[in-house]
């Protein structure tokens, strides 16, 4: 049986998560602002969730109608199939609601007569009046957008960028699913050097390791859909099992994570501990104007301090002139730059190749992509 999925990520990183999709052998529906459809059977509920280091969480879509009153949203929630997923013992409820464009957009009124949308039919279907949700949770989000209303049941429970290994945090962190989406963005590969002068609790180094050695995402987390009755409890197992097999223990990688904080750097080697890649990255306590290195090409990629407080604002063009005269002297390399500060581009003192917008949470923030020359390669292929 196919099944249609909905998987949100930051807007402007669609095209990498479309990738992962299709890298697990699933077909992509449709691809919008911020979000990619696909569809896959059965096992896809546990894979996605288990190997996708790009979105957010995963939604299995169980339908979509129009509606413009709330007469048509309470019809077309009781029309929708509710008893084929959710058991009688079920505990459901609609935790999310988002309206952009649409007739009805007050989130607690649709929250509240979606779910007596909900008992009524399953009411019925059941031949029960009372329902004791004792049993597995079945979170239900819907979204309407210019009056259409789509609707799915959250398979993954907690966020995904909670991979289960980041305990210890810095000031402004970037999430595990947007410095994965950052990385696999660029052209970097896992036989390159990679630093992040700017890594704060290891986002990016660890996400780059977990990368570099084929661990999935998953592997140390628990999934809502784990507790779904309508699926086979094997599914699990298995894809535990092929996400095992699939790491590369010996993959020989050259992460380094630099910071000028020597608490934070401690807390990052903590974080890498966890999620089991401390071997594989050197992390440092090192100012960003002694970065150098002796190789002739790698890779910078970094979320630097851009001025959240107001009082910390001063500094900034100082740091990104430094940032610039340091990464220059790199003239090989290519450096790829998340920050808010708009003027980075004119203190760094080189036009970016490329400039995306992307919103880091709330915070709007800019993408830098400052591209070095192509490496040399010998005739056995190896980069000089």
């Amino acid at each position: 049986m196919k099944y249609e999925f909905i998987a949100p990520c930051h807007f402007g990183m669609e095209s990498v998560l479309k990738r992962e999709i299709l890298a697990l052998g699933m077909e992509i529906v449709k691809t919008e602002d911020g979000k990619v459809t696909f569809s896959g059977d059965e096992t896809a509920f546990a894979r996605a969730n288990m190997f996708l280091r790009t979105t957010e969480r995963v939604l299995f879509k169980v339908g979509s109608f129009k509606a413009t009153t709330f007469d048509e949203l309470f019809e077309g929630t009781k029309a929708l199939p509710w008893e084929n997923f959710i058991p009688k013992d079920g505990r459901f409820w609609v935790t999310k609601a988002n309206s952009i464009k649409s007739a009805l957009f007050s989130p607690s009124d649709i929250q509240s007569i979606m779910k007596k949308a909900m008992v009524e039919r399953l009411k019925a279907k059941y031949g029960i009046s009372w329902f004791d949700e004792t049993g597995a949770s079945y979170a239900v989000r819907v979204s309407l957008m210019k009056d259409e209303v789509t609707v799915g049941i959250d398979t993954s429970g907690e966020s995904l960028h909670k991979r289960g290994y980041r305990k210890l945090t810095s000031k402004a962190p970037i999430t595990e699913t947007l410095a994965a989406a950052l990385i696999l963005h660029t052209p970097w590969k896992a036989e390159r050097v990679l630093v992040d002068p700017f890594c704060g609790c290891g986002t990016f180094p660890i996400e780059a390791a977990l990368i570099g050695m084929n661990i999935a995402p998953g592997l140390k987390r628990e999934f809502a859909a784990e507790s779904f009755d309508f699926l086979p409890k094997k599914i699990w197992k298995d894809v535990r099992t092929e996400a095992r097999d699939l790491i590369v223990p010996d993959a020989e990688l050259h992460i380094q994570g630099c910071d000028i904080d020597g608490e934070i750097v401690s807390a990052a080697r903590q974080n890498a501990k966890l999620a089991g890649v401390e071997n594989k990255i050197h992390f440092q306590q090192k100012d960003v104007k002694d970065i150098s290195s002796s190789k002739k090409y790698g890779f910078i990629i970094t979320n630097p301090p851009y001025g959240e407080r107001l009082e910390d604002k001063k500094d900034l063009p100082k740091l990104y002139k430094t940032m610039g005269e340091t990464f220059a002297k790199l003239d090989s390399w290519s450096y790829f730059i998340i920050t808010g500060f708009e003027d980075a581009e004119k203190y760094i003192g080189r036009k970016a190749d490329k400039n995306r917008k992307i919103y880091n949470g709330m915070l709007k923030s800019y993408f830098y992509e400052f591209m070095g020359a192509k490496p040399q390669k010998s005739i056995r292929g190896t980069v000089l």
